[in-house]
């Protein structure tokens, strides 16, 4: 009887246990430092056998620990075949829990542990990137089991923490799936990491516009030649309707981000307008919306 009425208490003081888990080099170090100042009770590599034991006496403690991160990875050894177990006999114990995945492809993994020297958990038997996809088997339960998953591939670190604060300080409750519009211009070539790429040259120059030509699609003189120009309100319409159309899609497929590429001449004008018309109307979509311009600060003439 003691035992359930601790069980509720836990509940009722709103006690967030986070797993934080995922790659090596994929930031979980820097996600941990972002909890730990968000007044998160932070504990890095703690051995599995003792998650239960972990978890049994902090809640003795809840006012003291209301907010706790685990962070578990490859570096617990044969021992992380047993976090299954160890989650489920949580969930039977009442507590409930949240598993962020840190993720990012192979390539930028392998760049990252070059730039920094570190050594992979699994460099002592073979490659580098050999390693990394012997960890990706290791770590299939978590992933699949995860709440959030992160690909910080090209993640800036001020990125990574708009959604961790997004998801773990704020308390916003989206699906894991995050859409980055992403405007440029096609003279300085076409972003590497773009899923789907609009060509928005048919619309209105504001270049040889003299009064807008210095100006931007931030400027709301450029904003509003753009947008009552011929066919933008229509294009946007068709394209938000497409977007919402192929989320769902994408999430069955297991596809976490989705990169939207923006292009006209420059990537001054008219893309970085309809990037932002694009970004504005899809704000009430269950998900994380990030808005970039990457070529806006960039003046060749057209």
């Amino acid at each position: 009887m003691a035992e359930a009425i601790k069980k509720t208490e836990w509940g009722e003081r709103g006690m967030k246990l986070v797993f934080v888990t995922g790659m090596s080099g994929a930031g979980k170090s820097s996600v941990l430092r972002m909890l730990e100042d968000a007044g998160y009770f932070c504990v890095d590599n703690l051995p599995i056998s003792l998650i239960i034991t972990f978890a049994t006496l902090t809640s003795q403690a809840c006012a003291d620990y209301d907010k706790v991160v685990l962070s578990v990875d490859i570096r617990s050894g044969k021992a992380l075949g047993e976090m299954e177990k160890v989650l489920n006999e949580l969930k039977e114990m009442g507590y409930d829990y949240e598993i962020l995945f840190l993720d990012a492809d192979t390539s930028t993994l392998v760049k990252r542990f070059k730039e920094t020297r570190r050594i992979h958990p699994y460099a002592n038997t073979c490659r580098i990137d050999a390693g990394i996809e012997k960890e990706r088997e290791q770590l299939t339960y978590l992933r699949n089991n995860a709440d959030y998953i992160l690909d910080t591939s090209r993640m800036l670190i001020r990125e990574l923490k708009a959604d961790i604060d997004s998801i773990f300080v704020a308390g916003e409750k989206k699906i894991n799936f995050v859409i980055t519009i992403l405007s440029f211009g096609y003279k300085y070539g076409i972003p590497s990491d773009c899923d789907i790429v609009f060509d928005v040259r048919f619309l209105p120059n504001p270049y040889y516009v003299p009064e807008l030509k210095e100006k931007t699609g931030n400027d709301k003189e450029v904003y509003d030649y753009v947008m009552n120009g011929s066919y933008a309100a229509e294009f946007l319409e068709k394209l938000r309707e497409m977007i919402l159309f192929l989320i769902p899609r994408y999430i069955e497929e297991g596809k976490n981000h989705l990169v939207i590429g923006i292009g006209c001449t420059g990537g001054r004008h008219r893309s970085v307008t309809i990037a932002r018309s694009l970004h504005d109307g899809m704000e009430s979509v269950d998900c994380a919306l990030r808005l970039e311009h990457r070529d806006i600060k960039k003046y060749i003439g057209e």
